[in-house]
Parts: structure tokens; sequence; C-alpha cells
């Protein structure tokens, strides 16, 4: 296992090079030589060098990694044994943040399984398409989902997890060496726009992806660690590699809510903390106490408004921001002195990561001029389960996303190449115009989408969910954006609603929005 320079500066920096007993340090680079840097083989490792250190709490229970190990070890001998899981099989998990899940993940790892990750925002019906379209042949379930559990095909071996502990107990006691396969994990896309599709994510090559992410984070080995952020997606997923891959313990919440998620930071000590965007709104939203928080990591759109500097002004500089995506893993990461900046920005590339901003044929734009944002690192999708892909230029990802470079080298994204409405001759980006919105202070939530109009072609709405007690009209909403944008900019149709449609990761789903 030959490493970098760089990568030993940043591990041994992050605590990970410490000393310790010689025999774990040998045992812990003999199971990641043996079982490779996935899942699995980052849970073994971490349980050879700290095996009584606690890997999970959750609302029912903690778990020391040696427990994780041994446990995911029966679950995989029954799974094998009484389901017939084998290498290659398509194993859908569907379930809320709990240790259950994550034994789950690294069993099916254990034997060369593909897990699915199933986003729990999914209906019956969409679930259904899901398992006969990736040809599941085994589900675990959370008992809360029974009814998509019924309306799978009948040949789907179905199992809940409330009966985990039963199966374990009675699994026949067998070898379990390296699978003939690795196992992938397949991450659903979030459907917004459409039929969410199946996208594997790589196994680390080594340790050089994880020292690319903390060169521009700084967690610590051994730490505690909330993830707040879905599992099943593909920023909860990542935030649970890092956390075993450094150790830490992590904590897990089968469903975010402020208060509890606050209470639950301060019980355990957390320093650090992984959300989705809205969940930063919704921490404003509750009565603000002392929280011994270093890291707050967010991803998976974009930050509206002045959210960060809110965020910051309440908590501290400690967030972090990661642009990506499910397919390309990251871009790039702003620090909460880039945010403190501009909250607008998107960051920098960390280590080992390029980025370029192309137009239509290819070519690098100049800084502050629009292209199609193109990412490149060790973490890239080789394409869907279905066989589709992304455009590829230069051994770089597109991410779908258009955007911008400054003159120093900060990223900025400008929208989704597919989101660009065009009124009246003019090319508007919506996510402009509610970043503008958002940072109205009776502004709680907005989203602003193109429409059709018989006149222009495409017109503005915005969408607006205000702050309890506050009150705007329209035209009110229209003048602010004469203010500060061009005026094909104005959205002609303003809506107020009590909630904004999101999935289960926080995104709002467009076609959702009333018409």
């Amino acid at each position: 296992m030959q490493i970098d320079a760089f990568t030993v500066a940043t591990l041994a920096r992050r605590g990970l090079l410490a000393p310790g007993r010689p025999d774990r340090i040998t045992a812990q680079l003999l199971a990641l030589a043996r079982w490779g840097f996935g899942l699995a083989g980052e849970l073994r490792s971490a349980a050879e060098r700290s095996p009584n250190r606690v890997a999970i709490i959750d609302e029912s229970e903690q778990v020391t990694y040696r427990e994780l190990v041994r446990r995911a070890e029966r679950l995989a001998t029954a799974l094998r044994g009484s389901f017939g899981v084998r290498a290659g099989d398509p194993v859908a998990l569907l379930c809320r943040n709990h240790a259950v899940l994550v034994e789950a993940m690294v069993a099916t790892g254990m034997l060369g399984a593909d897990v699915v990750l199933v986003n729990t925002g999914v209906s019956p019906a969409q679930f259904a398409a899901l398992v006969t379209e990736h040809q599941v042949r085994t589900l675990l379930y959370d008992d809360e989902f029974i009814e998509h559990a019924a309306i799978a095909p009948p040949e789907l071996r179905r199992i809940p997890t409330s009966t985990i502990d039963k199966i374990r107990s009675e699994a026949a006691p067998g070898p379990l060496g390296r699978p003939e396969r690795d196992g992938r994990t397949i991450v659903l896309t979030s459907g917004t726009t459409g039929i969410p599709k199946g996208a594997p994510r790589p196994s680390p090559p080594g340790l050089k992806p994880l020292a690319s992410l903390l060169s521009r984070i700084p967690l610590r080995a051994g730490e505690r660690m909330l993830i707040a952020a879905p599992l099943f997606h593909t920023w909860g997923y990542a935030a649970l590699q890092m956390a075993i891959a450094l150790r830490g313990t992590v904590v897990l919440q089968r469903r975010f809510e402020p208060a509890t998620a606050v209470e639950a930071i301060d019980r355990y000590r957390c320093g650090a903390l992984f959300v989705v965007p809205v969940m930063l709104q919704r921490l404003l939203d509750v009565p603000h106490q002392p929280l011994p928080l270093r890291v707050v990591a967010t991803s998976g759109s974009a930050l509206p408004g002045d959210l960060a500097i809110r965020f910051m002004d309440r908590y501290g500089d400690v967030l972090y921001n990661l642009y990506g995506s499910t397919e390309a893993s990251w871009a790039s990461i702003a620090t909460p002195r880039e945010l403190r900046r501009d909250p607008r920005t998107a960051g920098r590339p960390p280590h080992g990561t390029r980025i370029a901003i192309l137009d239509a044929t290819g070519k690098p734009v100049p800084a502050g001029h629009v292209g199609r944002i193109f990412v490149g690192n060790d973490m890239l999708f080789s394409g869907y389960t279905n066989g589709d892909g992304k455009p590829v230029h230069d051994g770089m990802l597109a991410t779908g996303d258009v955007g911008h470079l400054s003159s120093d080298g900060l990223l900025y994204v400008d929208g989704r190449e597919d989101d660009m409405v065009i009124s009246g001759g003019e090319n508007v980006f919506p996510s402009e115009v509610e970043h503008v919105l958002a940072r109205l202070p009776q502004v709680r939530e907005v989203a602003v989408v193109g429409v059709p109009d018989a006149e222009f072609g495409q017109r503005l709405a915005a969408y607006i969910v205000l702050r309890p007690g506050e009150w705007l009209d329209g035209e009110a909403v229209r003048e602010y954006v004469r203010r500060h944008l061009a005026r094909f900019s104005v959205p002609r149709d303003v809506i107020f609603l009590d909630e904004l449609p999101r999935n289960a990761t926080g995104k709002v789903v467009p076609r959702h929005l009333p018409k």
C-alpha cells in the first residue's frame, strides 16, 4: 500500500497516524490489505485498531467496533445460508438511520452482493418499479415500510429489520473469506426532475480520497459525529465512510428533528455534524445554546441567500459546504472563511481534484464567464446501472450544472444546465433569483422555476414560504427583485405556500409545486 507525502501529512494532521500498540497497527494494515477500502474493509480495519471504541450510538443502543464486525459477520452468514444471498446479488435496504442499517450495509458487502440504498421518500409504486428495474432479490426494511414490501414482486425475499436480532442469533457459523467479487453500493439519484437512476459508488482506491476531503474539512480521528443526512443519500453515505475511516463514533437518529439533534450533539459531545442545507435552516428555528461543534459539513443542494452567514453568526465559523453530485462525488469545498467572504461560493477543489468551466465546444471559458462544470477526481462513477452515462471531457465528468470561476479561483454554481429559463430571448437562471429572495428577512424558504408563457415563451414563478408572523405581497417581492437584478429576472407569478414540497433529502421537487 503506497501513500504519497501529501496523504501522509494530511492523515497525520488529522490524528490518523498517532502512535499505538504495534500489534493493533499491524492488524489494522493487514485488514486493509486483505479486505480493501470499501465500507466492510474500513470497518474491519477500525475494529483491529480500536476494538472497544463505540462505533455507533443510535436511539436504542451503542455498539463497539468489535461488536459491529461480529454482528455483520453473523448477519452475512445468515443472509447466505438462510436467504441464499450470493456475490453479485442486488440487496435493497429501505431504512431510516440506525445501527442495523449500517450492519446490513457491511454484511451485504462482506458477501460481495450489491447494496441498493433506497430513498425513504419513494412511494410504494415507485419502489416496486425500482425493485424490478434493479432485479432486487432481497429486501431489508423497517416496519414502517411494510406497504412498500407488500407491493413488491412476490418472489422478493423480505426481511424486516425488527427480526435481525433473531436471524443473526440463529445463523449457523461459517467462514467468511473475501468474496469472489467486490460488492457495489448503488445510490439512487434524487429524482427531482424524473425517475431516480442507480449510480454505483466506486470503492476508494486507497487513502488518497480520504486525505483529499480532510485537506479542506478538518475532521479528527476518534471524534463523535452526528450524521443527520440520510445514509441512503450520497452525502450521508460519504459521511459514514469518513467517520469509520477515522475510527470515529457515529451518532444516528431515525428522523431529523432540530431540537433532538441539538440535544444529541450536546449529550454526546459531538465535534462534527453532517447535514443537508434545509437542516441548517431548521436548526436556526430552535433556541440557541452553545454546542461543542468544530465542523458542520453540508452538501446536497445550494445554500440559499445568506443562510451560511446567519448559521455561522449563531454557531460560529464551523460551516463547510461541499459541492458535488451522486455521479462525481465531490468537486469543491467552501471553508468558513470563503463563505464569510461570499456565502454564494462553492469554494475550491480539494487536493487531487480538477475543475474546468467549458463552453459548448469543450474549450475553457475565461474567469467570470458561465460554462458547463466538469470535475475530475478519484471517485467518479463509471455509469448508471441502466447503461446511461454522463458527458466526459479529458477524464473529467460533467456535473450537469453551469457555473463560473472568479479571478482567484473560487467556484460559483449558477444553476442546472436544464434549469435555464429563456424569457423574451433573455437567459435567466432561477437560482440567482432564489438567492436574492432568500435574503428578504420575511422569507423562510423560496423556490423559483420557469413556467410556460404564451407571449415570452417562459416566465419565472416564485414560490415563497414566509416566517411565522411575517407578511409580504407579490408586488413587494417583484419590486425587491427589480432593485437587485435585471428586469427579465423579475418573477411574474408569486405564490405563497405553507411549505415547499421536498423529498427525503430536503431537495425541492419542482413537479409537485402547484401550477
